[in-house]
C-alpha cells in the first residue's frame, strides 16, 4: 500500500472516531470502535469497518449508521482538506469477532 493511501487511512478512521463520538447517540452499554479504513488507490471510496460490544447490538448499530451515513459523509466533507474525499461505506469487522470467540474457545481449555 502507498504511503498515501495509508496516511488516508489513518486520517478517516481519526475524523470519523471523532463524528461517531459526539454526533451520534449509540445504545446504553454499547461500545463501537473503528477497526480500520480501506480507502480504495484512486481515493473514490472507502470502506469503514467497525467493532460493536457487545455483538448482540451489532445489527442495530449498522442499521442506525447506515441510515446517518450521508449525515456523517457530510461532517467528514466538511473536516477534511483534501479532494476527492473518499465516499464511505460502513460495514460490521467480522474478524475482531472471530478473535475474540477463539480467544474465549482457548482460555477454556
Amino acid at each position: 500500500m502507498n504511503k498515501r493511501i495509508s496516511r488516508v487511512n489513518q486520517l478517516l478512521k481519526k475524523e470519523l472516531s471523532s463524528i461517531l463520538s459526539r454526533e451520534i447517540v449509540f445504545p446504553d452499554n454499547c461500545l463501537v470502535s473503528i477497526s480500520r479504513a480501506e480507502a480504495t488507490p484512486n481515493l473514490q471510496q472507502a470502506r469503514i469497518y467497525i467493532t460493536v460490544f457487545p455483538a448482540d447490538k451489532k445489527q442495530e448499530v449498522i442499521d442506525s449508521l447506515q441510515r446517518r451515513v450521508y449525515n456523517i459523509q457530510q461532517q467528514l466533507n466538511k473536516r477534511l482538506k483534501m479532494r476527492p474525499v473518499p465516499r464511505i461505506e460502513i460495514r460490521a469487522d467480522e474478524g475482531e469477532e472471530k478473535a475474540q470467540r477463539i480467544r474465549e474457545i482457548l482460555d477454556s481449555l
